[in-house]
């Protein structure tokens, strides 16, 4: 608890009061008894009488000395409380640093510029090799890519197609570094306003992690998604476009029961 602080009027109030407490005047003697009279007093006042002032503030609530310890006290006091709060809070969420994300891709054949985007979690699951995740051209999809940490999960979602919807995870191993197919005036999304000396896109390299025995569908997550649901703040269904996009550790959760529900995940 932080002790008011006392204020100067306060202080010398107090400073002064004890002071006078300690200047007594000794009663009048004859000439005769000055002598014994004082030897009595020396004697009285080392038995009786209090520290001198100068000790006793020493250890008053407003000196210097008592408000650096406190200050010393205090500084300790919440150093501990931070530590016990972080060790708490990363018992409860498991790990402070896994983030989670969902990522879109097409299953089925579309033709960019010439060539097949296609790319299914099938695909994925095929690659010996982390694989980019390239042509991203959406500046929040963008910076979601570049909020990804090495050891972050993302859900596999299969976009633009037949039976669009959750089909399977993949783990982030590659942290973001510059798109250069955006350079390549060959790739799918090429795009000639970002130079190679200031790369305006970012890539991300992911490996195969499950998939699902079941999908989860995008109309059943929609149903998830109505107000008082779980996925009812999903930032994939607030903003259905974007193919790369948030996904909060309790939505994460609960999609991952629904998983377990209906037959768990395939290796």
């Amino acid at each position: 608890m932080v002790k008011r602080k006392a204020s100067q009027s306060e202080t010398a109030s107090d400073t002064t009061g004890l002071r006078r407490s300690t200047r007594r005047k000794p009663p009048s003697a004859t000439p005769d008894q000055a002598t014994e009279v004082s030897q009595g007093e020396l004697t009285e006042k080392s038995a009786t009488q209090p520290p001198e002032p100068e000790k006793v503030s020493q250890k008053l609530p407003h000196s210097k000395a008592f408000q650096e310890s406190q200050k010393s006290k205090k500084a300790k006091n919440v150093a501990q409380l931070s530590t016990a709060s972080k060790a708490e809070s990363d018992e409860i969420s498991g790990s402070s640093e896994r983030l989670y994300w969902l990522l879109k891709a097409e299953p089925e054949s579309r033709f960019e510029n010439g060539v097949d985007v296609k790319f299914s979690i099938d695909d994925l699951a095929s690659r010996t090799e982390p694989e980019p995740w390239d042509g991203i051209r959406n500046y929040v999809a963008r910076n979601n890519l570049r909020a990804m940490k090495k050891g972050d999960v993302a859900f596999f979602y299969h976009s633009n197609c037949k039976e669009p919807g959750i089909v399977g995870t993949m783990e982030i191993v590659q942290e973001h570094s510059p798109d250069l197919s955006a350079h390549d005036p060959k790739a799918p999304y090429y795009d000639a306003s970002s130079k190679s000396d200031n790369p305006k896109w970012s890539v991300v390299h992911v490996k195969f992690r499950s998939k699902f025995s079941n999908q989860i569908g995008l109309k059943e997550l929609r149903e998830m998604g109505q107000p008082g649901q779980p996925l009812e703040n999903m930032q994939m269904l607030k903003q259905s476009r974007l193919s790369v996009s948030r996904v909060s550790a309790s939505e994460f959760e609960y999609l991952m029961d629904v998983v377990k529900q209906r037959g768990g995940e395939t290796r």
